[in-house]
């Protein structure tokens, strides 16, 4: 049996509203969120629509334990980066999106 591919909007629940390194304001469209080894990663894009190219962004909550709010910051480790975007590729994909966030 065939599993059919969902849109890629259809996994968007919210958006986010994070700083540049120009500290401007950006708002990113959140496509999925797991934790591994207690950190909390967010995957999102900058595109609100399904069929425009747009940039991929990946954050890591850096908070701490006694922080009111998340606070999460882009992922410059590219070591990290390239390991959490395959468990994003592989947990997309188990959810049926036709997308692909890796170089191949």
């Amino acid at each position: 049996m065939e599993e059919e591919k969902r849109e890629p909007e259809a996994f968007r629940a919210a958006s986010l509203v994070v700083r540049d390194e120009n500290g401007e304001e950006v708002t990113l469209y959140i496509l999925e969120e797991t934790r591994l080894n207690g950190c909390s990663y967010i995957l999102a894009v900058d595109s609100e629509e399904a069929d425009e190219d747009g940039a991929c962004y990946l954050l890591k909550d850096v908070s701490g334990a006694d922080d009111a709010e998340a606070v999460y910051e882009f992922v410059e480790n590219e070591e990290e980066a390239g390991y959490m975007l395959e468990i994003f590729q592989t947990i997309l994909e188990d959810e049926g999106a036709d997308i692909d966030l890796l170089d191949e």
